[in-house]
């Protein structure tokens, strides 16, 4: 496993301030330990130091991965966070969006959310903003895009599309070959 180049590096933590803003610090320094970032086969895999250290034993072709999969970068330097990193995501959200139960089968199978799905929405999110999306019991079921901020969302049409679909949970099931 190597170390992030400095240009994948900048990209991926201006990606983690999109949904967790300056709680980044707070994702590298735990009170468990030091954690980090590295790349193996474009994947981005966050590990503890300890456990890193460990690894470094095996050749790169032995190595399957080591820690948690946050996502993958294309061929064009683009990264896409994969559903493995909401757990570690979560908790230090920002902006948050609750889906009505109605809706959250819907939201799990692919599609946007639109006014009369959401439940309750952080105040003061802009548009374009990323966002972890919850059930209205606090778990946490994906991410998401604001297509309209705060504002913009009380005054919408009921079948506008509030936020975008990017990642559910129901990926550990649909894309289960290509997660890791």
């Amino acid at each position: 496993m190597k170390r992030l180049s400095d240009e994948r590096a900048k990209i991926l933590f201006e990606h983690l301030s999109k949904y967790i803003g300056t709680n980044v610090k707070q994702l590298i320094d735990r009170p468990d330990g030091t954690y980090c970032f590295r790349e193996h086969k474009d994947r981005v895999y966050y590990v503890s130091e300890r456990i890193l250290k460990l690894s470094e034993c095996f050749g790169y072709k032995q190595l399957v991965c080591v820690g948690t999969c946050f996502g993958k970068f294309s061929k064009t330097n683009k990264l896409k966070f994969h559903i493995t990193a909401l757990y570690y995501l979560a908790p230090y959200a920002q902006y948050k969006v609750w889906v009505k139960p109605s809706f959250e089968q819907q939201f799990l199978y692919g599609n946007h959310i639109p006014k009369t799905g959401l439940g309750r929405i952080t105040e003061n999110a802009g548009q374009y903003q990323g966002v972890v999306v919850y059930s209205m019991n606090d778990l946490p079921l994906g991410f998401g895009v604001l297509a309209r901020s705060t504002t913009d969302c009380k005054t919408a049409d009921p079948m506008t599309t509030v936020c975008f679909h990017q990642s559910d949970i129901g990926e550990y099931i649909r894309a289960e070959d290509t997660l890791f």
